[in-house]
């Protein structure tokens, strides 16, 4: 029987997730990035990481956990870096009331106290009375795990094509998936581009084990460890489709909202500024649209590593068979077949 063949256009955590999941199912598979290393061009080099469904339900359509909840798993068998220590969301004691809205919109989660909260993170001993702890949830090294997935994928004998700016529609193979995440604007009019913004400081006098979410009035931060002292403090959510680098309005607000959060971060050392847009739909959903043999997936706006394992099964099994539904708001994902 012949081997289904697909091209992915993309190596962005969208494209490289496609394209495992549809190695793994058997698929022959050609990977394409018009750019010219692994991150070059793309929003996924400035994710948090955050594998948090539970926490993300706070804000979000109850699609997003849903989804999302199929992530950790996905990614600790493909990713030895990814670690299942929880997330934790605190608020200063004004901002009590933001807490407890919070815990009423999600779920999964244990209300800690002082004590509970000094154990889980000394560093934040006696500064928060109350939090919440997601003791299910995990992050990633987004920079590390879209590396993993390129060893992933040598294991299965495919090498990303870098320097590629193929047209989905003149692209090779059975089965073209289209991830080009923004650039599909041309063949997505409805795609629209959230700006997002971060930081990454060095702070040895601070550790923490997990992902720290902190209520604040104007900016609600996160600050999430990627080891020997660093840290990824993000992030903006701005409506607007300007490129070019991280704001100074952002980038004070962020570090004031991390000082904030502890008094330490005031002496950090700014590593890295990053900016870029995430690509979004209107109600801020993954879609995949068929366009004949073309599987255009995308929309994953701010929740891209913890959305795209269920948007690459959802292509894989719509690569796969013509008649699945390409429905992305409920559990509904199939079960893996071969191609």
């Amino acid at each position: 029987m012949k081997r289904l063949s697909v091209t992915v256009i993309g190596a962005g955590v969208a494209g490289l997730c496609c394209a495992l999941e549809l190695a793994e199912c058997g698929a022959r598979v050609d990977l394409v990035d018009r750019g010219h290393r692994l991150g070059d061009g793309s929003c996924s080099w400035q994710a948090g990481g955050m594998l948090a469904p539970w926490c993300e339900r706070a804000t979000t359509d109850p699609a997003v956990a849903t989804l999302g909840a199929l992530a950790i798993d996905w990614w600790a068998r493909r990713f030895p870096g990814t670690v299942r220590n929880g997330s934790l969301v605190v608020a200063q004691p004004r901002d009590a009331a933001d807490l407890a809205r919070f815990a009423r919109r999600t779920e999964r989660f244990e209300v800690i106290g002082e004590e509970r909260i000094a154990e889980l993170e000394p560093d934040l001993a006696g500064r928060y009375r109350r939090a919440l702890f997601f003791a299910d949830e995990a992050h990633l090294d987004p920079r590390r795990a879209l590396a993993g997935l390129v060893n992933g994928l040598a294991r299965h004998g495919i090498a990303v094509r870098y320097g590629a700016d193929l047209s989905p529609d003149a692209a090779p193979g059975d089965v073209v998936v289209d991830c080009r995440g923004f650039a599909a604007r041309d063949a997505l009019p409805d795609l629209r581009g959230v700006r997002g913004e971060m930081v990454v400081v060095r702070c040895p006098d601070v550790a923490f084990a997990r992902p720290i979410r902190m209520l604040h009035p104007r900016i609600p931060l996160y600050v999430v460890p990627r080891g020997g002292g660093l840290f990824m403090i993000g992030a903006t959510m701005i409506e607007s489709e300007r490129r070019g680098g991280a704001s100074v309005r952002s980038t004070a607000e962020l570090l004031n909202a991390a000082f904030a959060l502890h008094p330490a971060f005031g002496e950090a050392e700014i590593v890295e500024l990053g900016a870029d847009l995430r690509p979004a739909f209107a109600d801020n959903l993954p879609q995949v649209r068929r366009e004949g043999r073309v599987l255009r997936a995308n929309g994953l706006f701010r929740h891209g590593f913890l959305l795209a394992p269920a948007l690459a099964r959802k292509v894989a099994a719509a690569a796969l068979d013509p008649t699945v539904s390409l429905e992305m708001t409920n559990a509904d994902i199939p079960e893996r077949r071969r191609a």
